[in-house]
């Protein structure tokens, strides 16, 4: 099996998952129960809240545990709406988010919230003059992901903050930091609200946190017993195992990117060759994302006989399969290159061994579709 789907999901390393093991058999007592078994699991979920607050260098109460990104943007851009809906009704988005943000920016204009895209330069970094141009008086929330899903484009999130306070210091900065986390250094100083999660990090599914600076303040989108912004039973194993993953995948950032990008470079020279393919890349990407856009051939087409060679990569986002790339359309203006588009996400996990045959694989399957699609 060749995998190359990292950015979608990614496979729980052993550590991590010894964790989650570990604490399911010797830690069942619910933390919020006052007798000795739920005590010793509150104190192994403080340790492990803490060990999150060391990385990110930022308070314990900082951090609320969701069940992954979609949730932690649910409850940051709602809780957002919720909390200041009455200082202003304007929010502003990049054209190059998540498809579960632009999810919810449907929901928030349905009810009454004005929502702008702001516009991007031709290597997808956010236009500095739209965006202050877009920022208002009404204007509550500015939302940018710190890195695109697509084309793994990072946006300067620190230059964004600067322009943001600078035009109305009232504004919430949120970013979806999802396909950053693991990759690439991140400072949560840089956001007021940030969301990631567990899955994209050699993690388990199911779990995520939302950072909320704590001077924001935001409205819970769910209710319980008590007064949480995330009510419920902690989820102990897997806020555990989230913990390790992501002190794991914060180690050696360095050493895994400089292997990457060698990966990364050796595809680009690869898909030189093809005339009737490009490469989605700006200067700004990630070389844990290379995306390219097969131009003649369906990518679902390309995908499934890929998969019969037990080869796996995506059309876009796991989220968004499918469908037309956002991404790609908003820098390109090609909507036939951004109806075309291959995903194909590396990880330090990925070998030399798996590159080459892939490439072999790809080569075979690529001649015999283009000679169908011109037939």
């Amino acid at each position: 099996m060749i995998y190359l789907d990292y950015s979608a999901t990614t496979p729980v390393i052993e550590e991590v998952l010894d964790s989650y093991n570990k604490v399911t058999k010797e830690y069942f007592g619910n933390p919020n129960s006052m007798h000795s078994l739920g005590i010793k699991s509150n104190e192994l979920l403080k340790s492990a809240t803490k060990q999150i607050s060391e990385i990110f260098r930022i308070k314990e109460n900082e951090i609320i545990y969701t069940s992954g990104s979609t949730e932690s943007n649910n409850l940051a851009l709602i809780g957002t709406a919720l909390s200041h809906g009455k200082k202003g009704s304007h929010i502003i988005v990049s054209k190059l988010e998540h498809e579960s943000i632009y999810g919810i920016c449907k929901y928030l204009e349905s009810n009454g919230f004005v929502i702008d895209y702001v516009n991007n330069d031709n290597n997808g970094v956010i236009d500095f003059e739209d965006l202050k141009r877009l920022i208002n008086k009404d204007t509550i929330l500015v939302s940018i992901c710190a890195v695109n899903s697509e084309l793994g484009i990072r946006e300067p999130l620190k230059t964004i903050k600067q322009i943001i306070t600078k035009e109305n210091p009232n504004v919430i900065f949120h970013s979806d930091m999802t396909q950053a986390i693991g990759k690439v250094p991140v400072n949560l100083a840089d956001v007021d609200l940030a969301s990631m999660s567990g899955h994209k990090i050699y993690g388990p599914k199911g779990i995520g946190m939302l950072y909320k600076k704590s001077s924001v303040k935001i409205k819970p989108i769910l209710y319980g017993s008590n007064s949480d912004l995330r009510p419920g039973t902690p989820a102990l194993p897997l806020i555990v195992s989230f913990s390790k993953a992501l002190r794991l995948a914060n180690t050696d950032l360095d050493k895994k990117d400089a292997k990457i990008k060698k990966f990364n470079n050796r595809l680009i020279e690869f898909f030189a060759k093809y005339p009737n393919i490009k490469v989605n890349k700006t200067d700004y990407s990630i070389p844990n994302i290379l995306n390219i856009s097969l131009m003649n051939i369906k990518p679902e087409t390309f995908i499934h006989a890929l998969e019969k060679y037990e080869v796996y990569v995506s059309s876009n986002t796991a989220c968004s399969s499918g469908k037309i790339s956002n991404a790609v359309l908003s820098i390109y203006k090609d909507k036939q290159r951004a109806l075309t588009t291959i995903r194909i996400s590396l990880s330090y996990l990925t070998t030399n061994i798996e590159v080459e045959d892939f490439m072999h694989i790809f080569d075979n399957v690529y001649k015999k579709l283009e000679e169908l699609s011109s037939v």
